[in-house]
């Protein structure tokens, strides 16, 4: 069976779910924060759907849940995000928390790697 935070993660690299507002507000949790590939710190507010939608085209490789705690999860995967100007490789961490009763965003941090082989 697999772990709802994989298909959880996956919804955030998909154009049909990452640009749908409801499914976001859900998703992540209040006080959510990022820190981007880029270094930028991102607010909950700031990664909400705001309307506008892009092709999102990437792969997880190596995606892992690791069970913090009955409420808690930390998932770890490698990002690759193609574009038209080649792929951006990251390193990505998210911490999960079910202690609501669903499954919800609490943080997420990208730092770039090399591509794998």
């Amino acid at each position: 069976m697999t772990h709802p935070l994989i298909t959880l993660e996956h919804s955030l690299w998909r154009t049909e779910t990452r640009f749908d507002r409801a499914l976001m507000d859900a998703t992540f949790a209040p006080g959510f924060r990022e820190f981007g590939r880029s270094g930028r710190r991102y607010s909950r507010d700031e990664l909400l759907p705001d309307g506008e939608t892009h092709r999102i085209d990437a792969a997880l490789h190596n995606l892992t849940v690791n069970d913090l705690s009955d409420t808690l999860a930390l998932v770890t995967y490698i990002s690759e995000l193609r574009t038209p100007d080649g792929a951006e490789w990251a390193n990505r961490s998210s911490l999960w928390d079910h202690s609501s009763g669903i499954w919800q965003l609490r943080f997420h941090q990208g730092t770039p790697c090399e591509a794998l082989p």
